[in-house]
């Protein structure tokens, strides 16, 4: 299949050039005459030769378009599996034949894109250079420990050494890997495909949210106020559109006195439609009701049952193979076009958050930094100093400065903790720390429902978001929720995080499996063996070259090299919206 798509699409340049070079010959064939001809014959002459080119020229116009039109028809046809690869070299050998010239479909490749398989083995390699890198680095750390305790601080000394040396070897290994990246010419299929399979599911998102017929609609409903902080709520308004997508109803949000806005979602984000805003029906049922029940309540993730397939990280078949072949995460990139929809800013709140960006000067290169405390720690997190955090943004702009120059090393730190932001401006003189102080203290547990914490949470994760990078623990719904919108403002922003603490998950989510792609036997105490294709869940990346989960078919839990996992897929058949072109 992959190459019937390669060969389909390479067969348009090559009828480009082949219209191209025949317009050249009828062009030097007309002229010619015109060049021999004496000065008294060319005034009759000149206007019927021109004419005729012109003739020649409109009809090899008409003929291109034409031809366009079919092979791109061709190229549909072969993308949709109905034209088998023989076809494709039937097709190459009859050109051949014709025009007498051989064709040769590798100039093609940079417009039709890279393959899936190549996609994800390149973002693979990346991956694996890091997860080595943090093998390596975990091992001299516990050489230097042992060094310092054993034999004094020589040996100590010398492991940090090839600490530093070998940190700069990983950093201009990953900087090859993303400049061979783009030097082989797919970034801008990259883009252009980034948006087009963004803008189909906005569209379907616009289609199921505006019915023609709100009276007749099937609904579901949803109440906002779930007993927990912002980043948790927003969490919970996307888990509630997932699921009217999957079920294909419209979402009702239910936003009346709000904790964070008491004039409801509206007065924040825009609607979530603007035909059909009303929660009444014929019928009303509590999850999960019937397919012919009208309205349909919708209880928080952790009552739900029966519990769909389609809960979070289920990605939806149809799309599947376009977001694979994009994106490093796509069940990160997923949830992330639910949250484009959803938290579209009303003007007000849009010229507030500008007004925010302009005063404190937030200008690029910057990592944005999340520092979550209060009352995450010591429940759901452990404590991490603001030094375990810079060490990954001296990375960054280590990294960078191998290709450029920086001129001010720019954070953005967001915190609940007041005290985080005086600290880090103390401690690290040489970089320039925006945030405010206040934004801290409204985050508070004591003052965390109020107007002024909604606009500084607003302001936070909208500039954490915005940043290169993004440095956090995972474990916090903030820092998850600025990654996920993140993912929307670039083609592929699954590298650009480094989480102190979990991987990625969304609360209430089905399992987060990987699978063996490379066998491995127990070496260590706590290591597990596995073999390949054995399916594994996933409890956690240590970030030192082992990740944490559980054999599914030995049923041992333990450690493994996380290079020799990578994430299974949860492939589940959602509606595919077939009223809803693929192309605008």
């Amino acid at each position: 299949m992959t190459m019937t798509l390669r060969s389909s699409n390479k067969i348009l340049v090559q009828a480009a050039i082949i219209l191209f070079f025949f317009w050249v010959v009828a062009l030097i064939l007309l002229t010619r005459p015109l060049l021999n001809s004496p000065q008294s014959d060319i005034s009759d002459d000149v206007l019927q030769r021109l004419s005729r080119a012109m003739n020649e020229l409109e009809s090899l116009k008409v003929r291109n378009q034409e031809l366009q039109w079919i092979l791109t028809n061709f190229s549909h046809e072969a993308q949709s599996g109905k034209i088998k690869e023989d076809v494709v070299e039937r097709l190459r050998s009859t050109l051949e034949d014709k025009i007498k010239l051989p064709i040769n479909f590798n100039s093609f490749e940079k417009k039709s894109g890279p393959s899936k398989e190549y996609e994800v083995r390149r973002r693979g390699i990346y991956r694996g250079v890091q997860e080595v890198w943090y093998f390596v680095q975990h091992e001299l750390e516990k050489l230097k420990k042992r060094g310092h305790d054993q034999s004094g601080s020589e040996l100590a000394n010398l492991v940090q050494e090839i600490v530093s040396l070998g940190k700069e070897h990983e950093i201009v290994l990953l900087n090859d890997l993303q400049e061979l990246s783009s030097m082989e010419g797919h970034d801008s299929w990259r883009a252009a495909e980034s948006r087009a399979l963004s803008d189909l599911v906005q569209r379907r998102l616009h289609y199921l949210q505006n019915p023609v017929d709100c009276s007749k609609a099937r609904k579901l409903v949803c109440n906002l106020n779930k007993s927990c902080g912002y980043g948790c709520q927003i969490h919970h308004a996307a888990y509630c559109f997932i699921m009217a997508y999957a079920t294909k109803r419209t979402l009702i949000l239910n936003s009346k006195k709000w904790r964070y806005h008491r004039g409801g979602w509206e007065k924040v984000f825009l609607p979530l439609s603007d035909t059909c805003t009303d929660s009444s029906g014929l019928d009303r049922s509590n999850w999960p009701g019937t397919n012919d029940t009208q309205v349909i309540e919708l209880p928080i993730v952790d009552m739900l049952s029966p519990r769909p397939a389609f809960l979070p990280l289920a990605i939806p078949r149809d799309l599947s193979d376009r977001m694979i072949r994009l994106h490093g995460d796509p069940q990160v990139w997923w949830i992330g076009q639910f949250m484009k929809y959803l938290l579209r800013y009303q003007p007000e709140t849009q010229k507030m958050l500008d007004q925010a960006k302009e005063a404190m000067n937030f200008k690029k290169p910057l990592v944005g930094v999340h520092v979550r405390r209060t009352d995450k720690v010591g429940t759901e997190a452990a404590f991490h100093s603001i030094d375990e955090y810079m060490l990954y943004v001296a990375d960054f702009f280590n990294e960078l400065e191998m290709k450029e120059k920086v001129d001010v090393r720019r954070v953005y730190l967001a915190s609940d903790d007041p005290s985080v932001l005086p600290e880090a401006r103390k401690k690290y003189p040489n970089y320039e720390f925006l945030g405010d102080v206040s934004i801290a203290k409204g985050a508070a547990v004591a003052t965390r429902y109020t107007d002024s914490s909604l606009r500084g949470i607003l302001i936070d994760i909208h500039m954490l978001a915005h940043s290169d990078h993004l440095v956090c623990t995972f474990s916090s719904q903030v820092c998850r929720l600025a990654y996920e919108i993140m993912q929307t403002l670039h083609p592929d922003a699954s590298s650009k995080f480094k989480s102190l603490d979990d991987i990625y998950y969304y609360g209430g989510q089905g399992p987060h499996q990987q699978i063996a792609i490379y066998a491995h036997k127990a070496q260590r105490p706590g290591e597990i063996s596995m073999e390949v294709g054995d399916v594994l869940g996933i409890a956690g990346n240590h970030w030192d070259g082992y990740s944490k989960g559980t054999n599914e078919r030995t049923k041992q839990s333990g450690l493994y090299p996380s290079f020799k996992a990578v994430d299974k897929y949860n492939i589940v058949d959602f509606p595919v919206y077939s009223e809803v072109a693929i192309a605008a």
